[in-house]
């Protein structure tokens, strides 16, 4: 064994999942054979999907894969070379188009992934002799691209207003200020407080950059996200989203207003250095944003599938925490016991994501389960049953 072999058999996160796998508990890389629908195939077998980001339930609409089709028909399967280069195509630019339009912005600018979004521009938009300062609880995208910034960086407690102001007061005036945050946390499914960082941005001269991951789609009118949903459109400064979830595919964009997309364009070296996002994938998410426009039911099912999960889940006595969105953490407070549920849900045939240390805290532990539009409140129901019998069986509630 070589001695990269032997270093990375003793990372702390791979001893614990061989003993995870040796539980015969191992929850991740289950294979699916079937379409990421409300309903998937596992191991042959029925299994209730609610560990999807596929908000809307577009994955498999039929549209969706008439654009993409459609779009490898006239493009072919890639574009074989970065934007910056021989891959901008034209209906990039017709997407950038939409996109700006749909979040109120003067320009956009797509990413082939969502993690190139936030890992790409923040260091292009908080530099040496500026400032980054961002949630404890962003995501890893963001954090990295924290890591790739030359800025002075600065942590506040989670959605903590009194914490963020102190970290602007520690901050020159005079220097560029960009606070970084979910618009919707992806694993509790709370909601940042948008209007009191504007507040407090507008205060000490800072510019807000809000990540529309888990709220494009869902918060907003028509879907616009969770800056349109509060009214403060023109006052957040960028405005990031992902194709990954609400859009049914896979990609990112990045809005703002036509300077900085000009710049951001010039000087993101994860745009620059990296392959287009292909034709397939913009096809489908312009194919998406005209069923959003069109099939304005699927918003409002998602919430009353949200409502209708999050009432039943209380109801039976889980800890739900201050979730906001069609994302409902139920708590479990312990890696094993957390891991365990997860195996059993999945053996009565209901699929949930576990979340555990190091993800969170280990005191912190929970089940993350997501609601789609597509949902039927039958579906709903049995899943509640489901988690419910396996939580009592564990203590949990």
């Amino acid at each position: 064994m070589s001695l990269l072999s032997e270093k990375m058999g003793n990372v702390d996160i791979f001893t614990e999942s061989q003993k995870v796998k040796k539980s015969g508990c191992y929850p991740y890389f289950r294979p699916i054979q079937s379409d990421q629908d409300t309903v998937v195939t596992i191991n042959n077998k029925r299994v209730l999907m609610f560990g999807s980001n596929s908000y809307l339930g577009l994955t498999n609409h039929p549209k969706l894969k008439e654009g993409a089709i459609n779009a490898i028909k006239k493009y072919g399967t890639g574009c074989a070379g970065s934007r910056f280069l021989n891959g901008t195509l034209d209906i990039h630019l017709k997407l950038e188009e939409r996109l700006a339009k749909l979040v109120g912005k003067e320009a956009a600018l797509v990413f082939a992934t969502g993690f190139t979004v936030n890992s790409g521009v923040i260091p292009c938009v908080a530099q040496r002799g500026d400032y980054l300062i961002f949630d404890e609880r962003d995501h890893a995208s963001i954090i990295e691209g924290k890591r790739l910034s030359f800025a002075t960086t600065l942590k506040y407690k989670h959605n903590d207003m009194e914490a963020l102001e102190k970290a602007l007061q520690k901050c020159d005036i005079n220097k560029v200020k960009v606070i970084v945050a979910d618009g919707v946390f992806s694993m509790e499914g709370d909601v940042a407080n948008i209007p009191e960082m504007l507040k407090l941005a507008k205060k000490y001269k800072a510019s807000l950059y809000i990540d529309e991951a888990h709220s494009l789609g869902v918060f907003g009118q028509n879907g616009r996200g969770i800056c349109n949903h509060f009214g403060v459109t023109d006052d957040v400064d960028l405005i990031m989203g992902t194709f990954s979830k609400s859009l049914g595919t896979i990609g990112g964009f990045i809005a703002a207003d036509k300077t900085t997309i000009e710049s951001i364009k010039h000087i993101s070296r994860t745009l620059i250095f990296s392959a287009s996002i292909t034709p397939a994938s913009t096809g489908c998410v312009l194919a998406a944003l005209d069923v959003m426009e069109e099939e304005t039911w699927r918003q409002k099912a998602l919430w009353e599938n949200t409502k209708h999960a999050k009432d039943a889940f209380v109801a039976a006595g889980f800890e739900v925490g201050p979730t906001e969105s069609p994302i409902i953490p139920l708590y479990v407070r312990d890696n094993e016991t957390t891991f365990i549920l997860t195996k059993m849900c999945m053996d009565e045939g209901v699929f949930i994501n576990p979340v555990v240390a190091p993800a969170v805290s280990s005191e912190d532990t929970l089940i993350r389960y997501n609601l789609m539009a597509t949902h039927t409140p039958d579906q709903i129901d049995e899943s509640v049953e489901k988690i419910t019998i396996a939580a009592k069986t564990l203590g949990i509630i």
